[in-house]
């Protein structure tokens, strides 16, 4: 799990130590994106975090003042992973291209194997930032915008056209990662492909291609479509 910056220590109360010791901002969102991935956003509660911290649900508010705050750290200490990622200098993708797009796809990678390994929380990715303004969102977050737009500096994008670039970017790596976690199987007990999805349940005559290209959709594109489906955005936007 990645680390997220520590809440402040002080007017901590005797109710703040739980089953895992003293309660940090870091260590509630851990736990909480435990909760997240093993049962789902929707078991997800400030009474329900506490019960697996062992504390009152109260003594949550002291580090996440509040439901939204929590989402929000659930975004936060997904960045945070991304970040954690790209941070070995060692660990550099084998590229053909100039250093900025490597960079980007770099970037890219973390964050489908951070998608992957949180797929529950993926939504998070789009919805909180339908409510929460660009100046108020955690700097985590911010710090991987901030990246996107240096390497597309780098490439010689600047102003409008790299605000551009930068949404393109955005939005096929938010939209990919979507695309590839939608949830296919219908039945998973079933070992016949058609009865899996749950092809019998489409009409054959309103639906004839999306009966017969279902499996083939349910297959996820992994790094591969996912590196030239950027290759391909990069080179329409630098044209």
């Amino acid at each position: 799990m990645s680390t997220v910056p520590a809440g402040d220590a002080t007017g901590r109360r005797a109710s703040d130590k739980g089953r895992y010791g003293r309660l940090t901002r870091e260590r509630v969102l851990t736990v909480a994106l435990g909760v997240v991935d093993a049962e789902g956003l929707s078991a997800l509660s400030m009474r329900r975090l506490g019960s697996e911290l062992g504390v009152e649900a109260m003594s949550l508010y002291r580090y996440l003042p509040g439901k939204g705050a929590l989402l929000d750290g659930l975004v936060e200490a997904l960045h945070q992973e991304v970040e954690e990622r790209l941070l070995p200098v060692a660990e550099t993708l084998p590229y053909p291209g100039p250093a900025w797009r490597a960079g980007l796809q770099r970037l890219a990678h973390a964050t489908y194997a951070v998608g992957l390994r949180h797929p529950e929380v993926v939504p998070l990715l789009a919805t909180r930032m339908l409510s929460v303004p660009l100046a108020r969102r955690p700097a985590a977050v911010l710090r991987v915008d901030e990246r996107i737009l240096r390497l597309l500096h780098e490439g010689g994008l600047d102003g409008p056209a790299a605000a551009a670039a930068h949404r393109a970017v955005t939005a096929w790596l938010l939209g990919y990662l979507l695309v590839d976690l939608r949830a296919m199987v219908d039945a998973p007990e079933e070992p016949d492909p058609a009865f899996r999805l749950g092809l019998h349940r489409l009409p054959a005559q309103d639906f004839p291609r999306l009966r017969a290209g279902a499996v083939s959709l349910a297959g996820q594109g992994g790094l591969a479509e996912l590196s030239a489906g950027l290759d391909a955005l990069l080179d329409r936007v630098t044209a």
